[in-house]
């Protein structure tokens, strides 16, 4: 005979788990597991026991035994029995509660700031679901049965290949599929070519850009040696020892403007010189509005530029997409590094962006969201010269965000009074290099992408108060 009995879900529903144990056989033992069980509201009232035959003969007892439990508790109150609907719970039965207790009252969350003007994040409502969701089933139902097996660590080649077309076409970049590592994100592309042990440091970084990847380069061992900005982009003739540079020549990242053509020239020179490297992170290339778009200085020296791009901007940091395009000597240590499946991005994701870039369809979306984002970015302007027409507002000519120029001192005190209005941004000392000498001076970094449409104008009026008077 059985000690214990746990139920099925068949019977019950839910698992129960019955002691029989103690003095007076194993109907006394059962009398009293069953009342625990009700009395600690393991089981419910109206809960519905397994007939008295499948009991017993889980328990291996004989029937009379448990009929004559069941009907023990029903007399005593515990439980019901009727025709047609078995026994049960009584629903008067009231399982043993604790103590009555004064509630805690919960601390107080913290409020969140009603409007995200931070950099970097597009607009999420505006992804283009629909036509993700029609490529992500043309991909699918296309897909080789070979996808769904151990892939290649450069990446789907179906991706590669529609890269190597869009990249030539949109950003003047000189590849072929060969020289493209699928990966995912800027960020990973760093720790793949510095965690891995691809390259070495120290490299030249600009001197105001995203703290996020310096520590990433820190993580890895690499020792990053700051580079003055000035109107012009980068300072390159101010390079010295590194054999590497880190670069946002399209769009200077976070003061704005692109790389001047003669810098782009000279670095390139140092490059050959040197036999360097130039890393060109082409964070939101796509997103020009009042010139032409700005080639890829990759374009200019393939053999001497690693240029890395992603989808994080123009579709959504969700779709952990990116690329890097190397010099044929570096294709192998990277694969290398990347190893034999762990750090690999989606195969179905980019077998979707394959099809999204093919199909024309991420063509549409860019030209969207450009349209989107210049319209944006003219409210944006528009409201400080109405509101606060001594505010300078610089680095708008392409990109989702802006640079504004405060008066001295006033850019901590203006980014708490945005705090105070619910606005959540940056303020430009945030992105300063630790070991500069360079003073950007004050300002405010605006990202005009990130609120959804029906939210900007009311983070717009916010900004404008928070702002310092004349």
């Amino acid at each position: 005979m059985a000690d214990s009995w746990v139920n099925s879900a068949e019977r019950i529903g839910a698992d129960l788990h019955l002691e029989l144990t103690g003095p007076g056989g194993r109907r006394a033992a059962l009398i009293r597991a069953l009342r625990e069980a009700v009395h600690s509201g393991r089981l419910a009232p109206g809960t519905r026991l397994p007939p008295y035959r499948s009991l017993a003969a889980d328990l291996g007892v004989a029937r009379n035994t448990v009929a004559d439990a069941y009907a023990e508790l029903v007399a005593e109150g515990w439980l019901t029995a009727r025709q047609g609907s078995g026994t049960r719970v009584a629903e008067r039965a009231e399982p043993l509660r604790p103590a009555a207790r004064v509630p805690r009252k919960a601390p107080p969350r913290a409020r969140g700031p009603r409007h995200d003007l931070t950099q970097g994040t597009p607009d999420a409502s505006a992804f283009p679901r629909t036509a993700w969701l029609a490529s992500y089933r043309r991909a699918l139902q296309q897909a080789p049965n070979e996808v769904f097996g151990p892939g290649d660590p450069a990446g789907r080649a179906e991706l590669r290949e529609a890269l190597t077309e869009y990249l030539a076409r949109a950003r003047g970049v000189r590849t072929e599929p060969g020289r493209i590592v699928i990966c995912s994100g800027f960020a990973h592309a760093l720790r793949l070519l510095f965690g891995g042990g691809v390259l070495r440091g120290p490299l030249a970084v600009e001197a105001y850009g995203l703290g996020f990847h310096r520590e990433v380069l820190a993580a890895a061992g690499v020792r990053t040696v700051p580079l003055p900005l000035d109107e012009h982009g980068a300072q390159v003739d101010r390079l010295g020892r590194e054999r590497a540079v880190l670069l946002t020549p399209a769009h200077q990242f976070p003061t704005g403007g692109p790389l001047h053509p003669e810098r782009r020239a000279a670095v390139i020179d140092w490059a050959r010189a040197r036999g360097g490297l130039v890393l060109e992170d082409d964070y939101d290339g796509e997103f020009r509005y009042d010139r032409k778009p700005v080639g890829a200085v990759q374009g200019l020296d393939p053999e001497h530029v690693i240029h890395i791009g992603s989808v994080s901007k123009s579709l959504s940091p969700a779709v952990r997409l990116g690329w890097m395009v190397l010099p044929e000597r570096y294709v192998g240590a990277v694969l290398a590094a990347k190893g034999e499946r762990e750090a690999w991005a989606s195969v179905l994701d980019q077998l979707c962006l394959a099809d999204f870039v093919a199909s024309g369809a991420y063509d549409r979306h860019v030209r969207r969201m450009r349209q989107r984002y210049r319209a944006r970015r003219d409210r944006l302007v528009a409201a400080l010269a109405a509101h606060a027409p001594h505010i300078e507002v610089t680095g708008v000519a392409a990109g989702l965000h802006a640079v504004l120029r405060l008066p001295p001192g006033t850019e901590a005190s203006t980014v708490k009074a945005a705090v105070w209005q619910g606005v959540r941004l940056d303020g430009l000392a945030a992105f300063r290099h630790p070991a500069t000498d360079m003073a950007a001076g004050d300002g405010l970094v605006v990202g005009y992408a990130t609120p959804s449409e029906h939210a900007y104008g009311p983070a717009l009026e916010a900004l404008c108060r928070a702002l310092p008077p004349p």
